[in-house]
């Protein structure tokens, strides 16, 4: 497949790709960044985005004039056709702020099943605000987080850990290298199996297994990864210097770039964690709100397909700037993709960069 970029509505350019049969059901991976509902129009001036006011004078990049019921019945006739083109092992990520967000998940229940719901992640955005008014400051968005079915790609996420971390979690020293220890035992008890079986003697506590079989428990034993309380509590030994780093939560600190391109441009190690975890390498990431392109050059540098699609002419100028300037070599492929605009009648199709 090639890579894509649609100069068109969006709804229009999905209906056009579902009549793709190669792409119907094909798609690994969706991540989209629709308006907010806030009422207001985006600009870019001098060719500078703004962060917070939008000049008058400037050049609108996209208007988010659409607000409660409407915006809710945008968002849903664009979710029912993204459905239709991920694949069974695809995910999708929507990124939304605090005022309309909970609407929005109400809705995405429906479209894609509360069963396939996975995170409602926390996003810190910005540095604490001083502004005077009756609440909170705001410094958080939202990215909701759901699959096509049970078994969608997971490449689990690590981050490494801090020195701090290592001196809370791993406060034991055995031959020089920092170690903790966890039960060899989890909740439920099983009647039958090799999880049920005497281990030196001793049966799991009441209500619980051991975590894997006798035979396993032996093994760690003698290699002495067994450590055994006064009251012969066994438990497993974990070296801080073996473990890969700690499990991502579902709050992420990364803060939107300072002087952007493109207005709302997102942080692109968002786009790197989400692309990551949740695609594998050429599975096809579609962002059909694509703004500034940094989900499609994300994709591009970790060696993923994708499609991008935005109506508005400042957003295709960014993108095409964005991915034009992308450095390849040995490792990182041309960025080669084609321009469709769907806005002529002739469905105008432009190579780019081959």
């Amino acid at each position: 497949m090639k890579n894509l970029l649609i100069h068109s509505d969006n709804l229009k350019a999905m209906k056009f790709l579902l009549k793709n049969k190669k792409l119907r059901g094909k798609i690994d991976l969706i991540y989209i960044d629709p308006p907010f509902a806030t009422n207001g129009n985006f600009t870019i001036t001098n060719g500078r985005a703004s962060t917070i006011s939008n000049s008058k004078k400037g050049d609108i990049a996209y208007s988010d004039k659409l607000k409660g019921k409407d915006f809710i019945n945008f968002l849903r006739d664009r979710l029912l056709i993204l459905r239709d083109l991920l694949s069974e092992q695809g995910s999708i990520y929507l990124h939304i702020d605090y005022k309309i967000g909970h609407y929005v998940k109400v809705m995405m229940d429906e479209v894609f099943g509360i069963e396939n719901f996975r995170n409602d992640i926390t996003r810190i955005k910005c540095n604490p605000k001083n502004f005077k008014r009756v609440g909170y400051g705001n410094i958080k968005d939202m990215i909701l987080f759901y699959s096509k079915s049970a078994k969608p790609i997971w490449n689990e996420p690590k981050e490494k850990y801090t020195q701090k971390d290592i001196e809370n979690l791993f406060k034991k020293t055995k031959q020089g290298r920092k170690y903790t220890t966890v039960p060899i035992h989890a909740p439920g008890e099983t009647e039958n199996g090799k999880s049920n079986q005497p281990f030196k003697g001793i049966m799991p506590p009441v209500g619980r297994h051991w975590r894997t079989d006798v035979v396993t428990l032996e093994k760690w034993d003698k290699a002495g990864l067994i450590e055994w309380s006064s009251t012969g509590n066994p438990r497993k030994i974990i070296f801080a210097d073996e473990k890969e780093g700690k499990r991502v939560q579902d709050i992420w600190e990364y803060k939107d770039p300072q002087y952007p391109d493109y207005p709302t441009e997102k942080n692109a190690n968002i786009l790197d964690l989400i692309i990551e975890t949740s695609s594998n390498q050429k599975s096809i990431v579609l962002d059909c709100f694509c703004g500034s392109g940094t989900t499609l050059k994300s994709a591009h540098l970790l060696n993923r397909k994708w499609i991008g699609i935005d109506e508005s002419n400042l957003a295709i100028q960014a993108v095409t700037k964005k991915i034009n300037d992308i450095e390849y070599g040995l490792f990182i492929a041309k960025p080669a993709y084609d321009l469709i605009n769907l806005n002529n009648e002739k469905h105008l199709i432009t190579k780019c960069r081959q």
